[in-house]
């Protein structure tokens, strides 16, 4: 498994290509910015390893905290934080809900101190309407943050394949469900009392 630096590497050095390959799809550069400054986001910050304590987690700062549950309840390299399309899914719905909270707790603030000017079917109705206008902006956005991460799960599976390959040869690279052990047959007490 590569470490954190080479992760980000990967990404940076990945970045021109996926630049250029979505602006040559998309002849855009709004939605090039987008799927760009998402991929960058995603391999840096918002990675498969935020369910560890590794460098992406780090990035966060004095936010780290709300990891913390995330964490606890997945394994590392598991399927929900380390799969193609529910990785990333997962954990967008995860940060989403904590953005949630912490705007819900500053609409109550802000009623407390005075009347803010705008109402809670105000905020709900304009993140709704912006979702409905801009659907193209968002799936980009979601491809970004997808590419990001799988540029972070590609590189271990093909690191932890290369070690596999190293060590047993192109056995090694046959998914472990397809190597079939032989089992061992169990020693008879007589054989074992003739040798003596």
């Amino acid at each position: 498994m590569p470490s954190g630096r080479t992760h980000d590497q990967i990404t940076m050095w990945s970045l021109p290509l996926v630049a250029a390959l979505t602006f040559g799809q998309t002849q855009s550069s709004n939605l090039t910015l987008l799927v760009s400054g998402s991929f960058l986001f995603g391999g840096l910050m918002f990675g498969p390893d935020l369910d560890i304590y590794s460098c992406q987690y780090q990035r966060w700062g004095w936010f780290k905290p709300i990891w913390l549950p995330y964490q606890k309840s997945l394994r590392h390299r598991s399927f929900l934080s380390h799969g193609p399309l529910i990785g990333t899914a997962l954990r967008i719905f995860y940060l989403t809900t904590w953005i949630a909270v912490f705007g819900i707790l500053g609409l109550v603030i802000a009623e407390k101190i005075g009347p803010p000017g705008w109402t809670w079917e105000d905020v709900v109705l304009g993140c709704w309407r912006s979702l409905c206008q801009h659907p193209l902006e968002f799936l980009a956005v979601y491809v970004g943050l997808e590419f990001g991460a799988m540029s972070h799960y590609l590189s271990d599976w093909g690191g932890s394949a290369y070690k596999r390959f190293k060590k047993k040869g192109l056995s090694g690279l046959r998914p472990p469900g397809t190597i079939k052990r032989r089992k061992r047959q169990p020693r008879s007490r007589t054989s074992s009392n003739s040798k003596r």
